[in-house]
């Protein structure tokens, strides 16, 4: 059974502009396709994938693979991104440990 998943443009657009960002960052370190996918640990199907746009590929190899060119996914300076990771882990330590759903009082007074 092959059902497909649906995803919104907005995260198609992000997901394109990520593989292009990729292939640029590849194009400029003169990397042939099969140089950056045996550098990732990957085929080169997949590079054709993640450069394409396409949403199969896992977000670690995609996330992996824009390291390895120099895109820059969140912060340029490492220590900034460590710095937001704790700053958004403090705020989720501050919410509930679950989320339920709000019951209506039933009315009842007739």
């Amino acid at each position: 059974m092959n059902n497909k998943r649906t995803y919104s443009k907005y995260a198609k657009e992000a997901a394109l502009l990520l593989g292009n960002q990729i292939k640029l960052g590849r194009k400029k370190n003169r990397w042939s396709e099969q140089n950056l996918a045996d550098r990732a640990g990957i085929s080169r199907a997949t590079l054709q994938k993640i450069e394409a746009g396409q949403m199969t590929p896992s977000i670690g190899i995609v996330f992996e693979t824009a390291a390895l060119v120099g895109v820059n996914l969140f912060e340029q300076d490492h220590k900034y991104l460590v710095t937001d990771i704790d700053l958004t882990q403090s705020k989720i330590a501050l919410l509930p440990r679950r989320i339920r759903n709000k019951t209506k009082a039933v009315d009842d007074d007739f």
